[in-house]
């Protein structure tokens, strides 16, 4: 028996403008906010089941870490983000390349190539106990507890009380790929909704184009997986200079398979009151985007296109 199976809601933060400190007499937990892919790993009797934010099962995509993740004991639960390392930084494109491996063959290949790390945050579940209800505090120490004989690629991620402490990690890992803070209460339980928070260095961050709305070459708008989901988003119409941009990278794409006449419609995306048809692309693409807040809803803007450096 285990305590929780898959799929699980999973916690959230909001954004915040500055670094909040405890009020005299409290404490307030810090820990670095990887540019990455939300992913829960489930140590269940017979296998390792892994889980989206959106709640797919998407273990295929990661044989390394599933391997790794044997040696855990049955009822294992963790929630955390995979990154890949690049150059000594994480790289964003990277490990959307090993989500999106649509075959065992290409998802082993990217395995030797990419390989994942895993930054686990949270303990959900141990053998036949879930741990939600418990503080953060208490999942905190059984997580760190548990991980340590291990190693990489499962670790635990680094976590301080002190904000001059945090605040030096603020300052220092941008130059590792690490985007911000995430902040939580030493007493909080694990529920999903946005509870904890999050401080960001820039309203800007990378994104991988996974589809073009409209003509192939000369797009209106992009489909995009921000970093954290799995969920593609619609952007906002694109600039004439990104438009641009992107018909020079998207003519190097290699183009589509044809699609036979009753095939079924292209991949659509739900947005508010409509739904968005868009033609999926392979995720060779980078942009980077910025979040607008609209009096209805939340615009995604493409700034400009990634191009290797």
């Amino acid at each position: 028996m285990t305590a929780l199976l898959p799929p699980v809601p999973v916690a959230l933060a909001r954004p915040i403008p500055t670094l909040p400190i405890a009020a005299p007499g409290r404490q307030l937990a810090y820990e670095p906010k990887f540019d990455g892919h939300r992913l829960l790993i489930f140590r269940l009797a017979d296998e390792v089941q892994m889980q989206a934010r959106s709640g797919r099962i998407v273990t295929r995509a990661f044989p390394d870490l599933a391997a790794a993740a044997q040696r855990l004991p049955v009822g294992t639960v963790l929630d955390g983000e995979v990154v890949v390392w690049v150059g000594g930084r994480t790289d964003f494109a990277a490990v959307q390349k090993r989500a999106a491996a649509a075959t065992e063959a290409r998802a082993a290949r990217l395995a030797r190539e990419l390989p994942a790390s895993y930054a686990a945050f949270d303990l959900l579940a141990s053998g036949t106990d879930d741990l939600r209800p418990r503080p953060y505090e208490q999942r905190r120490a059984l997580l760190t507890m548990l991980l340590e004989p291990y190693g990489p690629p499962l670790q635990a991620v680094p976590m301080t009380m002190d904000p001059e402490q945090a605040a030096a990690w603020y300052e220092a890992f941008p130059a590792i790929g690490v985007e911000g803070l995430v902040i939580k209460s030493p007493d909080q339980p694990y529920r999903p909704g946005r509870h904890w928070r999050k401080l960001r260095h820039s309203e800007t961050r990378d994104a991988m184009v996974v589809g073009v709305v409209g003509p192939r070459l000369r797009p209106r708008a992009l489909a995009l997986v921000l970093p954290g989901d799995d969920t593609p988003v619609v952007s906002g119409p694109l600039s004439p200079a990104v438009r641009a941009q992107l018909t020079t990278a998207l003519r190097d794409l290699p183009p589509p398979p044809a699609r036979p006449a009753d095939a079924d419609p292209p991949t659509a995306i739900d947005t508010v009151g409509a739904w968005i048809a868009y033609q999926p692309i392979a995720p060779e693409l980078t942009v980077e985007v910025r979040q607008e807040s609209t009096v209805r809803h939340a615009a995604t803007a493409v700034i400009r296109l990634r191009t290797p450096e």
